[in-house]
C-alpha cells in the first residue's frame, strides 16, 4: 500500500488509548476550570474526534488566550524554517491537562515570601544562584609527605 499524507496519517500510537483507558470520558474532565494565562499540555484524546488538534501540537505546552463555550484556545511556539511562530489554536478539553511547568517556580516564589514574612527586616539576596567553581587548594609535598599510588600493576621508583 502506498504511504498515506492524511490528517492523522503515522497517528496509530500516538492517539491510542492507554492499556485500561478505554471507553467514555471522565465527567472530571469536562469540569476544571481553566482561566487565561493558565499553562496547558495538549494530549490528545483518540476516543473523541471533535475538536482534536493536529498531531504536531500532542505533547506540546502552551498559553490559553481565549475561552469559548466549546473549546479552549492555546497559544503554542511553533518551528517554521528559521524562526519561531506563535500559532494560536483551539481545543476542546477533552484534549487538555493542566501543566505543571510552572509548580518549581510557584513552590520557589512561595518559600521565599514565606521567609520574608518571618523575618521582615532580614535583607538577604534570596536568588537562585548557581553551583560556584570550586575554590583553590594547595597541595605542600616535602620529604615527609608519603605519595601513595591507587594502581597496584604500576610500580615506579623514585628518585
Amino acid at each position: 500500500m502506498p504511504h498515506s499524507f492524511g490528517y492523522r496519517a503515522k497517528t496509530r500510537d500516538l492517539f491510542s488509548r492507554k492499556f485500561r483507558k478505554h471507553g467514555p470520558e471522565h465527567l472530571s474532565t469536562y469540569m476544571i476550570k481553566y482561566k487565561k494565562g493558565m499553562f496547558v499540555d495538549i494530549v490528545a484524546n483518540g476516543s473523541i474526534h471533535k475538536g482534536m488538534p493536529h498531531k504536531f501540537y500532542h505533547g506540546r505546552t502552551g498559553k490559553v488566550f481565549d475561552i469559548s463555550p466549546n473549546s479552549i484556545g492555546v497559544i503554542i511556539n511553533k518551528q517554521v524554517r528559521n524562526r519561531i511562530v506563535e500559532k494560536r489554536i483551539h481545543v476542546r478539553v477533552e484534549h487538555l491537562r493542566i501543566s505543571t511547568c510552572n509548580d518549581n517556580f510557584k513552590k520557589h516564589v512561595r518559600e521565599v515570601e514565606e521567609e520574608k514574612r518571618k523575618n521582615p527586616n532580614d535583607k538577604k539576596n534570596r536568588k537562585r544562584i548557581p553551583n560556584l567553581p570550586k575554590e583553590e587548594q594547595k597541595i605542600v609535598v616535602d620529604d615527609k609527605s608519603e605519595i601513595i599510588f591507587y594502581n597496584p600493576d604500576f610500580k615506579r621508583e623514585i628518585f
